[in-house]
């Protein structure tokens, strides 16, 4: 049986993005409130598998999960990209004449806007994540009270659905990274499919220095699907670059790596692993239904 740690509690979206992820494996989930409590059990157990968010297609990366990557030692082993779609949930006996309040994540909130928009009467509180707002109104016996989440965590947790798909956009997608001790690595994913790479390297402060790189890249015939910049911290005006990339030939990857490290300072390989080929749609996972944030 794999452990796998994500942020949030059961039913969160991290949760769904797992059991989709493993589908048809068993797997124990170990629940942490923060990013930094999931990384840091990976520290004290190296078997562990993590697996968080760093990016939504709406509200964009999630900057300190790539700190906290490529500072935790581990590599990255797959990708999973999930359909986010909320629902408006609340006690069985309540209505919509009953409700003054809403609770959910603060990204959740954000990508309802159009909707609590054209609810002014409701008064909008954050939670730490959107399983956990409507555990509360479940446990709390919250009458009045609303959460935002998965549809999923209405069977979970005896909730109603009062309203489906209320996200203000609907190809609201979030991107989750898999990743482990780099001894598991090889277990972990087949390398003979590999065909994404996720690099971070630093650049010297000086003109065409990014641009020289990224025509490296573009010889070898590596596609850069993603680039973000940090800034270094104690160092004004420098910045980290993570990068992904794809590529069709694993030795001509290897080479474009290889030719771009004297034009480069402190690059890290964080992880080879296999692209994800489509989002899939949420759902309840196969072992245990369940939703999160991007939380």
């Amino acid at each position: 049986m794999k452990r796998i740690a994500i942020q949030g509690i059961e039913g969160s979206f991290h949760d769904i993005a797992a059991h989709q992820f493993f589908e048809n494996e068993d797997i124990q989930l170990i629940c942490c409130p923060s990013f930094e409590a999931l990384f840091a059990t990976l520290r004290q157990d190296p078997l562990a598998i993590g697996m968080a968010a760093i990016e939504n297609t709406i509200a964009g990366s999630l900057l300190h999960n790539y700190e906290l990557l490529r500072d935790s030692g581990t590599t990255i082993v797959g990708e999973h990209k999930l359909r986010i779609k909320h629902s408006f949930l609340c006690l069985p006996d309540d209505s919509w004449e009953d409700i003054t309040e809403v609770h959910s994540h603060p990204v959740a909130l954000m990508q309802c806007r159009d909707f609590l928009n054209a609810h002014p009467q409701l008064k909008v509180v954050e939670a730490s994540d959107t399983a956990g707002a409507a555990r509360a109104v479940a446990e709390g016996q919250m009458h009045g009270h609303a959460a935002i989440g998965s549809a999923a965590l209405a069977e979970l947790y005896g909730l109603k659905v009062l309203e489906e798909g209320i996200e203000t956009n609907k190809h609201n997608f979030t991107r989750f990274l898999v990743f482990a001790d780099p001894s598991r690595a090889n277990l972990l994913r087949d390398i003979r499919t590999t065909d994404k790479a996720s690099i971070v390297f630093a650049l010297p402060h000086e003109e065409g220095s990014l641009s020289s790189v990224l025509s490296v890249l573009s010889f070898y015939k590596l596609n850069l699907t993603k680039i973000q910049s940090l800034p270094i911290i104690g160092r004004e005006w420098e910045y980290l670059f993570y990068i992904d990339v794809q590529f069709a030939d694993y030795t001509r990857y290897s080479q474009g790596v290889d030719a771009i490290r004297p034009l480069t300072s402190n690059l890290k390989i964080l992880g080879e692993y296999k692209t994800h080929p489509r989002p899939l749609p949420s759902g309840r996972g196969e072992a245990c239904g369940r939703d999160n944030h991007i939380e």
